[in-house]
């Protein structure tokens, strides 16, 4: 279940540290000019022999964690370039929400901004939390956004805290393009004042007719 207050499912361990953009989304899958196809290069050196047949001992490629919702990472998640096919393709494969110790700070703001949701837990927790969906009888959590809890499959509880913007935006069901589009009156408040007091500044296209004193 994914909606605008919660997220659950299969969890995913990955317990990785550093695991860049470049590995979650390989840069040979970078060349098309939509966001489209992205799920096939999700971590596809982990997940793939090169001559692309799955990697039989992958824990993607095993039951449940295939039909996984929810990625348990290590610290620094989503570290290196700023590529928001990273996210997009997370996204594309399948998973709503990213559970790690830190992020890498380009991939968190960019996974906000596409409503991909990442919790940050402490280490110990994240720890706790590996050990519980490592074995496929208990590897279902749900992340309650509006509660701020993870709950794992043996009824442990784990808080956290999420920036405002971001509760805000999922809990709206917003992207950041849903988001600005919610503060159009404000924005144009603002762009009404700052052109009365700079009319100097305004862009003029070839069809405005000038005013008077330009």
């Amino acid at each position: 279940m994914n909606d605008f207050t919660r997220v659950e499912g299969v969890a995913l361990p990955l317990p990785i540290a550093n695991l860049d953009t470049d590995q979650i989304m390989p840069k040979q899958f970078l060349f098309g000019i939509d966001k489209s196809g992205l799920a096939k290069g999700l971590l596809y050196d982990l997940r793939c022999h090169p001559d692309g047949t799955p990697q039989p001992d992958f824990i993607m490629n095993t039951e449940p964690y295939n039909h996984a919702r929810i990625l348990v990472g290590g610290p620094n998640f989503g570290c290196g370039s700023s590529r928001e096919h990273a996210v997009w393709g997370l996204q594309q494969g399948g998973i709503a929400a990213v559970l790690a110790p830190s992020f890498g700070e380009i991939f968190y703001y960019n996974s906000i901004n596409n409503r991909l949701l990442t919790v940050m837990l402490a280490q110990d927790q994240i720890d706790q939390i590996m050990a519980e969906i490592a074995i496929p009888a208990t590897s279902h959590l749900i992340i309650d956004v509006q509660a701020q809890q993870v709950h794992t499959a043996s009824g442990k509880s784990f808080p956290f805290d999420m920036d405002a913007r971001q509760r805000h935006m999922y809990l709206s069901g917003l992207d950041v393009i849903g988001a600005s589009v919610g503060m159009l009156p404000e924005i144009e408040a603002f762009e009404q004042a700052h052109f009365a007091a700079n009319p100097w500044a305004r862009v003029m296209s070839p069809a405005t007719p000038l005013a008077p004193n330009i």
